[in-house]
């Protein structure tokens, strides 16, 4: 057995990382925490709106005061604790940090190995729509020859992959983690998946390319103008929205920076205020525009699986460490490809093939945000037979 610091003292889970072996898991939060998650809720204080109480100032009062209702009488975390442990979950140590992970294997033996990592704020939650048509394409409209083998691991820092180990944790050393986990698991060749954190990882790998790598899918490439006149001319009217759009979420983007230089001081209130975690988390909203396509229960899983877990510090530290790591920024020759969705972040397609030299595949969508793999999943799943295909 092991315990991991949470809000209410500690959850206890039924398995423990040692060495190589690889150990089930059950997602099973004691009554206790929850009932402590419910006395919090019922003394809440909301701050006092600001003028017009829209997104513009950042989450409102309206928003989460409605979400905090639906928090305390209809969000039911045990259906969603039976949602997730639908699926097999295992806990392993790599680099001296225990990583959890879902492996569902699809009954098509020569489905192709692919690793799904996850958003911030998200977690392994991101997937779990997109299981069921991935292991088994048949079944959603797919061929036989579009199944997939998945893997959908929790960073380190995040969720159950917890507590962290020593760092620092850059995406390097992530993606040093899950190639090892891949290989562990007993595939010579994979290929990867990400958005956001994920989409970070995925890229590293793709850099890597280690061997048997089969490239990267990812909903961003995070390429930015260098100052070179020259390159901004080249741009056309769409590049230029895009870029435009990129200005409008650096405006938004309080939370990087915050994460990136002061992780812990943010995190002493978002691990003493589950409202608090609720209104960082106002990326769940599609960067806090109000557009995002997710439910009011699949924001509340994932705010509250960081809540549960007390994670808020930990899930942020990657910020703190890739800002620190000192790597230069590296030309990427391995295979890419990107989605991109309306609602989110706009890769700049100039910049991206200045970045990235084997971009094979780049589709764009009309709907569907940050959190496409919750909002469309059916588009991200066609998206992704379309490049492993």
């Amino acid at each position: 057995m092991t315990t991991i610091p949470g809000p209410a003292g500690t959850h206890t889970t039924d398995s423990h990382a040692t060495g190589t072996a690889i150990r089930p898991f059950r997602v099973s939060i004691p009554e206790g925490t929850l009932r402590d998650l419910q006395d919090r809720l019922a003394h809440t204080r909301l701050p006092v709106p600001a003028p017009g109480d829209s997104w513009d100032h950042g989450t409102p009062v309206t928003y989460l005061r409605e979400m905090v209702d639906h928090w305390r009488e209809g969000f039911d975390w045990r259906a969603q604790e039976k949602r997730m442990n639908a699926h097999p979950h295992f806990v392993t140590a790599v680099d001296g940090q225990t990583v959890h992970f879902l492996h569902v294997r699809s009954e098509v033996a020569e489905a192709t190995p692919l690793l799904l990592v996850h958003t911030y704020p998200g977690s392994f939650v991101d997937y779990l729509d997109m299981i069921g048509p991935l292991v088994d394409p048949v079944a959603h409209g797919g061929r036989r020859e579009d199944a997939f083998h998945v893997v959908i691991p929790s960073i380190p820092g995040f969720g159950f992959s917890t507590p962290l180990a020593a760092g620092p944790w850059s995406m390097g050393r992530v993606a040093e983690v899950m190639d090892t986990l891949m290989r562990r698991l007993g595939y010579a060749s994979y290929g990867a998946h990400g958005s956001d954190a994920g989409a970070n990882v995925a890229r590293e790998l793709a850099i890597r390319s280690p061997e048997g790598f089969l490239g990267a899918h990812v909903l961003q490439l995070f390429s930015f103008p260098s100052g070179d006149p020259a390159e901004l001319a080249r741009l056309t009217e769409k590049d230029h929205d895009a870029l435009q759009f990129l200005g409008w979420f650096q405006q938004r983007a309080g939370f990087a920076a915050m994460n990136a230089s002061r992780p812990q001081t943010v995190a002493a209130g978002l691990a003493d205020s589950p409202v608090a975690q609720l209104a960082w988390s106002e990326l769940l909203e599609n960067f806090g525009s109000g557009t995002s396509l997710l439910t009011r229960d699949q924001v509340l899983t994932q705010v509250s699986l960081y809540w549960l877990t007390n994670t808020a510090a930990t899930a942020a530290r990657f910020y703190f460490d890739e800002a620190r790591a000192g790597a230069e920024p590296v030309l990427n020759h391995g295979r890419i490809g990107v989605a991109v969705f309306a609602d989110d972040f706009q890769s700049i397609r100039p910049f991206a093939e200045r970045d990235n030299t084997a971009i094979e595949h780049w589709a764009e969508y009309p709907e569907g945000g940050h959190f496409a793999a919750m909002e469309r999943p059916d588009l991200v799943v066609g998206d992704l037979r379309t490049f492993f295909g």
